[in-house]
């Protein structure tokens, strides 16, 4: 039977107070927490070695740990000056061709802002960007990575599910990934808060992209502080005020049927938040 993967984004604080230092650890500890995925953080670049990068992924096979990388925060498809389109793009090509030593399947990226330009032109800006990219990306094989294009938590960056879906129309091998933290915390709260909320993002994407797309979403996931311009912060399931609601999300996939790869990525806690939400989604709590 087809279940739902947890993990950890990134190397939590636990992970380091036992003693480890280095992501080689990563895939031995995730599966020592019980779960199946791990994305590995390149936010602030691509700094890795190529032998770092093929070491961690032989880990993973080796403890059937499904990887995915996510790429630097500074990736702007939407910049309105040219030469950061084009740097965007190579940050890209970085991060697939580590994504393909790592055995990751998906590359999560950032679309960008529109805060400076009308949000029409960032978006035609932002698809201009992703058609450029695509023919890059074939000049160095694509293997079997997909980029990943994140819904996102403020309400002046690009990266509601709607753009999200129209981006990924421009070709099969952009696949969205949904943040459902981000979603809440952009709406201000006021999405993510039921079961049909997460189930018409899933029914929408199903509709726009395909069954198997949606069956197989990658997803971050975690409870984010916001203000009137949304997204501020990450924290952990222990805050009280914030949501979106950890149980909630974790039953609802349950009963939808689906088997997405789900990314916690709480601060600081990120391995066992998604302990706890992989608990629940197998009806353990």
């Amino acid at each position: 039977m087809k279940l739902a993967k947890f993990g950890p984004g990134g190397n939590s604080s636990l992970f380091a107070e036992k003693g480890h230092k280095s992501s080689l650890d990563a895939p031995a500890w995730v599966k020592e927490m019980n779960l199946d995925a791990y994305e590995y953080e390149c936010g602030n670049g691509v700094s890795g070695s190529e032998e770092t990068f093929a070491r961690i992924g032989l880990k993973a096979a080796e403890y059937g740990v499904a990887t995915s990388l996510h790429s630097p925060y500074y990736i702007s498809l939407s910049g309105v000056v040219e030469e950061k389109r084009i740097g965007s793009i190579k940050y890209i090509l970085q991060s697939v061709n580590a994504a393909k030593l790592l055995g990751a399947t998906t590359v999560v990226v950032h679309a960008g802002s529109a805060a400076k330009i009308d949000r029409n032109d960032a978006l035609n800006l932002a698809k201009d960007t992703l058609e450029k990219t695509i023919v890059e990306v074939e000049k160095i094989g694509f293997g079997n990575v997909k980029i990943g294009l994140e819904t996102m938590g403020k309400i002046n960056q690009l990266g509601t599910v709607d753009e999200i879906i129209e981006f990924c129309k421009i070709d099969p091998r952009y696949v969205p990934v949904v943040d459902f933290g981000h979603l809440y915390a952009r709406s201000l709260g006021e999405n993510i808060i039921t079961s049909d909320d997460i189930k018409r993002i899933f029914d929408k994407i199903s509709s726009e992209l395909g069954a198997e797309v949606a069956e197989n979403l990658h997803c971050h996931y975690s409870c984010i502080e916001y203000s009137k311009g949304g997204e501020l912060k990450h924290l952990t399931f222990d805050n009280d005020k914030f949501g979106p609601d950890p149980v909630m999300f974790a039953k609802t996939i349950r009963e939808l049927g689906v088997y997405p790869t789900v990314i916690c990525e709480s601060a600081g806690t990120q391995d066992v938040d998604a302990k706890f939400l992989k608990s629940v989604y197998l009806g353990a709590i």
